[in-house]
């Protein structure tokens, strides 16, 4: 698939709560929103390669979606996908899959596109639907498990199935982490600080851990009074939150700038380019792009 030829430019889209120095620390006033495509169904887990290209989701048509920041061309990387929600490329070798349609956490050989499942039980029962993951520097992989229940499912789970976030280790063991949240949705993490941000959706709050030497989370604080579909961070440890368009919190948890994106509902964010300075942004049937003056992650 091409792009559509039509791109949305829009200035001055960023709403800063705070002094404009700090506004342009994230996004210049001159910064332009760039539409890249709006022919989907609901796109969602963007996540950058090793050249800053973006694989993103698209999960009601099942499909995996490459975006070339070069070429500025998108195709269909996998179809079927198993209705994928939340992805992160950690390798020529390995990325990992929220495959929702069977309630598995998938890894991916983006080279020959082979499939393999890494988890789809804990403790003799189903997931409700594995929705976002974050890969820590040893390969472990976090994900959360909100239970969102679809239409497209077979299989039957109930109501008050739980809820939490999971840890995924090489070998294939599964442990949960927090039990504890209401929603548990997007989540990001810090390998070098060793902290890990989750969004409890529901409840409209975000919590930061520590991660300890055991791969366990522990000193849960509340980092911030929303509650998030997806989240990155940058270089200086400033977390974007989506839903009404993205929103920028410093590390202490202060609101400093949104960026407005035109489609009702932003589900998840990354940085991605050569230099990941760019927001490429998932919402609704449409993907953006916007230069940022800071560096991802």
């Amino acid at each position: 698939m091409k792009p559509r030829p039509l791109h949305l430019l829009i200035s001055c889209l960023l709403i800063a709560f705070t002094a404009s120095p700090v506004r342009s620390q994230i996004v210049s006033p001159d910064a332009e929103l760039s539409l890249i495509s709006d022919q989907f169904k609901f796109t969602e887990g963007p996540t950058a390669d090793s050249d800053g290209n973006v694989l993103f989701t698209d999960q009601p048509n099942d499909q995996i979606v490459r975006y070339d920041f070069q070429t500025n061309e998108i195709s269909t990387w996998l179809k079927p996908a198993g209705r994928s929600n939340g992805l992160f490329y950690v390798s020529e070798q390995r990325l990992i899959a929220c495959a929702d349609n069977q309630n598995e956490l998938w890894e991916i050989d983006p080279s020959s596109k082979e499939k393999r499942v890494l988890a789809k039980t804990y403790q003799g029962r189903i997931f409700g639907g594995p929705n976002d993951c974050w890969v820590d520097h040893d390969g472990t992989v976090y994900f959360t498990d909100p239970l969102y229940k679809r239409p497209y499912w077979t299989q039957e789970i109930a109501d008050d199935h739980p809820r939490g976030v999971y840890r995924v280790t090489h070998d294939g063991q599964v442990t949960q982490v927090a039990g504890d949240l209401v929603q548990p949705n997007g989540i990001i993490g810090d390998p070098k600080q060793r902290i890990l941000y989750v969004a409890d959706i529901s409840d409209g709050k975000t919590y930061r851990y520590r991660i300890a030497e055991d791969g366990t989370l522990q000193e849960k604080t509340l980092f911030c009074e929303m509650g998030s579909d997806g989240m990155t961070i940058d270089r200086k440890g400033n977390v974007y939150l989506t839903g009404r368009g993205v929103t920028v919190f410093n590390p202490n948890g202060e609101k400093i700038a949104n960026i407005t994106v035109p489609r009702g509902w932003t589900a998840n964010v990354t940085f991605a380019g050569p230099e990941r300075r760019h927001l490429f942004i998932t919402a609704g049937d449409s993907v953006f792009v916007i230069k940022t003056e800071m560096q991802g992650l």
